[in-house]
């Protein structure tokens, strides 16, 4: 793991900044945006178009790419991010907003498959699940940090919106100065929608219904924190909590994800984040317990990205699964643009409940369809299937590549499959 920081550790503090300055706007938009006076579902239409704009960034960037280079791209795009953020206080009103996210999701995406891309150039074969697991502990530990600066601003000024500028700003430097030379692209072949429904329904549900929730508590937390009358430490607090959930429970999540039936587990953790999210209607009097409902909410919705991911897999064969990203990424990406439009909805005619109603929904649902797969074929033998690995809902395509890599060679290294391509796909390593 030292090994892995020594190399890595200019481009993974680069990335730290990037999502520093990230989770800093997106929680600020939804605190900024109920002091300008916007609905509810104003709102939800400017959270959603970052996931519109991120979706269409995933399957755009790579052709991008190619065409004009790794530099030019993250040069370009980078500096747009940096700008929208300065403009959103400017021309404050919901259409304008709406582009900027949009923009906002596109730019951001590109950026990450080509930093994803140079991080995945500067590690080794062996040491590509460590760089894995550290950079999902960065994003995660980006997107908590950001919600401390929020108490060093008035909402309703300019500052808030120049830091996580400057701060996205600074983010290039690092990685610029540290790459090494610009890395070849290359992706699989894309795997067909209906050969996903195929090989796993439970799996291409379950990623669907994951876009809808991750995304709400990504893009209307604070939303509702704001409807609900929370001043911004309390908001601040609560979206931490969130991102503190998902970056502490992944591990054990991801232990027991190879020592059970991984359906069960699915069905397991459905329940705890529709259990918490109902939980949380009722405790919007006692804030600790809120934030403890935060907390486990988020736990049980981060890690269930990478659960149904090593599903999935172990109904493909080795060499589908690198393919298989893109498409995982699409279902997930159309659950995610859906989920702040329906839970905007929700709110405008239940209040900020809705929310947490929204969450409980989902949840409930993907814990019943789990349990109604369960009744209809055998499990995998736990000796059989491919081992975990942490993967964030909003990953581009790149690190699902690179996740989808780590399944490969662990298993190889297990032994669970006589004789695997050994080329793989080139990404990270």
């Amino acid at each position: 793991m030292l090994k892995v920081i020594s190399g890595t550790w200019a481009l993974l503090f680069g990335i730290l900044l990037l999502m520093v300055g990230n989770g800093v706007q997106a929680t600020l938009l939804g605190i900024r945006g109920s002091i300008e006076g916007f609905s509810t579902f104003s709102m939800s239409i400017v959270m959603s178009a970052y996931f519109l704009g991120f979706l269409g960034g995933s399957r755009m960037a790579p052709e991008l790419i190619r065409r004009v280079g790794h530099i030019r791209v993250f040069a370009a795009l980078g500096s747009m991010v940096s700008a929208i953020l300065i403009l959103y206080p400017l021309v404050a009103n919901p259409v304008a907003w709406t582009v900027g996210r949009m923009l906002m999701g596109f730019c951001l995406s590109a950026v990450y498959v080509t930093s994803e891309s140079w991080l995945n150039n500067a590690v080794t074969n062996d040491r590509r699940g460590q760089a894995l697991s550290l950079y999902l502990i960065v994003q995660m530990a980006g997107l908590v940090a950001a919600q401390g600066l929020l108490l060093f601003g008035d909402p309703s000024g300019f500052a808030l919106f120049i830091v996580p500028s400057v701060l996205v700003s600074v983010s290039f430097a690092p990685i610029l100065l540290a790459v090494q030379p610009t890395p070849a692209f290359e992706t699989s072949k894309p795997m067909s929608l209906r050969r996903l429904w195929q090989s796993s329904q439970l799996g291409f549900v379950g990623i669907f219904l994951l876009g809808g929730v991750f995304s709400a508590l990504y893009g209307m937390a604070s939303v509702y924190g704001a409807q609900a009358g929370m001043a911004v430490p309390e908001i601040s607090a609560f979206v931490a909590a969130i991102y503190l959930g998902g970056m502490v429970m992944q591990y054990p999540i991801g232990w027991l994800s190879d020592r059970v039936d991984r359906r069960g587990l699915v069905l397991a953790i459905s329940v705890l984040g529709a259990v918490a999210s109902s939980l949380a209607m009722a405790m919007d009097q006692s804030f600790a317990a809120l934030l403890a409902a935060a907390f486990f909410i988020g736990g049980a919705a981060t890690p269930l990205y990478a659960l149904l991911l090593a599903y999935v897999n172990d109904h493909l064969d080795y060499e589908e699964m690198a393919g298989a990203s893109a498409g995982l990424v699409f279902i997930n990406g159309v659950g995610a643009v859906a989920g702040p439009l329906v839970t905007g909805w929700i709110m405008g005619v239940a209040g900020p409940e809705g929310f947490f109603l929204f969450l409980a929904v989902l949840c409930s649902t993907l814990a019943a369809y789990a349990g109604w797969r369960m009744t209809q074929s055998e499990a995998v033998p736990v000796d059989a299937t491919v081992s975990y690995a942490p993967v964030l809902p909003t990953a581009s395509p790149v690190a699902v590549e690179v996740a989808q890599e780590v399944f490969i060679e662990t298993a190889q290294e297990a032994g669970t499959e006589a004789e695997v391509d050994s080329k793989g796909t080139g990404q990270w390593g």
